[in-house]
C-alpha cells in the first residue's frame, strides 16, 4: 500500500465542491462550504443551474486559490513526508486488522488536496480528497480513515462477491463502513497518530454515529463489541446483520441529523 498527496488544480476543487451542492443535498453536507467560505452566497449559488454554479464558484474562489499557492505547495510536501514517516506502523496495524498483507494492494492511491471541506472518496478510481486546512497530522488522520474504507471493501468484496456500485451513499453497506472506522482506528498504532481520535477530540467518524442509540446502547459500542469478538469476515457478517435489523432506526437518526450542519 502507498499513498501520494498531490495538487490536482483549482478546477478539481470546484468540481469536488459541486458534488455536495446539488438541489437534494442535505445541510449536513452542503453548508460546510458557506461556513468556511463566507464570501460564497448560499442564496446566489442555489438560484443558479449546476453549470452556472460552477462558473460562480470559480469566480468567487479563484482569489482564495491564488493566495493559497505557496501554502498548498508546502503542505503537499509536509503531508507526504509525514505519511511516509508513519507508513510502516499504519501498514502493520491495518494488515493485522484486516488479516491480510496490505503491502500487496492499493499501491496507487492518491489524496487530492482540495478547497472542499467535505472529502469525497472514489473507491474504484483509488483517490480521495483532503481539505487543505488540515495540518499534516490532520491529513494523516483523514487518510487513515479513508484507507480503512478501501481495505474494508477490498476484503468485503472478496468475501461477499457483490458490486462496488453498492458501496456508495446512501447504501446500508456504506453506512456500516463508516461505523466501523472507530473500532479499527482504536489500535494504538493508529489512534496515537490521529488527532481526531477519540470521540472527545471530535471523533474519527461522523458525529451522528457518536450519539446514535439503539436498545439503550451507543451503536458504535455495539459495533466495537462485534469487532473485538470476531475474525474480520465474521465481524462483517455480524455487524451487517445488525444494521439490517435496525436499518429503519439507523436511517431515521441519520435523516434527522443531516437536517443541520
Amino acid at each position: 500500500m502507498n499513498l501520494t498527496f498531490i495538487n490536482p488544480g483549482f478546477e478539481h476543487s470546484i468540481d469536488s465542491i459541486l458534488l455536495f451542492q446539488k438541489d437534494d443535498t442535505t445541510p449536513y453536507w452542503m453548508d460546510a462550504l458557506f461556513y468556511f467560505y463566507p464570501e460564497v452566497s448560499k442564496e446566489e449559488l442555489k438560484s443558479r443551474s449546476m453549470k452556472e454554479r460552477k462558473n460562480y464558484l470559480m469566480e468567487v474562489l479563484r482569489p482564495t486559490w491564488i493566495d493559497l499557492k505557496a501554502e498548498l505547495d508546502s503542505k503537499i510536501l509536509l503531508y507526504n513526508l509525514h505519511w511516509q514517516k508513519h507508513l510502516p506502523q499504519i501498514q502493520d496495524a491495518l494488515s493485522d486488522a484486516f488479516e491480510t498483507d496490505i503491502s500487496l494492494i492499493l499501491n496507487d492511491l492518491h489524496a487530492d488536496i482540495s478547497l472542499n471541506p467535505v472529502c469525497p472518496r472514489f473507491l474504484e478510481e483509488h483517490y480521495f480528497d483532503v481539505f487543505y486546512k488540515n495540518s499534516e497530522r490532520g491529513a494523516l488522520g483523514v487518510s487513515i480513515h479513508e484507507i480503512i474504507h478501501y481495505i474494508w471493501f477490498h476484503v468485503w468484496n472478496g468475501h461477499f462477491h457483490d458490486c462496488y456500485e453498492e458501496y456508495d451513499t446512501p447504501s446500508l453497506k456504506w453506512i456500516l463502513s463508516e461505523m466501523v472506522v472507530e473500532s479499527i482506528m482504536s489500535d494504538g498504532r493508529l489512534s496515537t497518530i490521529n488527532p481526531y481520535y477519540p470521540r472527545e477530540h471530535g471523533g474519527c467518524v461522523y458525529r451522528y454515529f457518536q450519539d446514535m442509540i439503539i436498545n439503550e446502547r451507543c451503536v458504535l459500542d455495539t459495533i466495537d463489541k462485534f469487532y473485538r469478538s470476531n475474525s474480520i469476515v465474521d465481524f462483517m457478517e455480524e455487524s451487517y446483520q445488525y444494521c439490517l435489523k435496525y436499518e429503519d432506526e439507523i436511517r431515521e437518526h441519520i435523516a434527522q441529523a443531516e437536517k443541520e450542519f
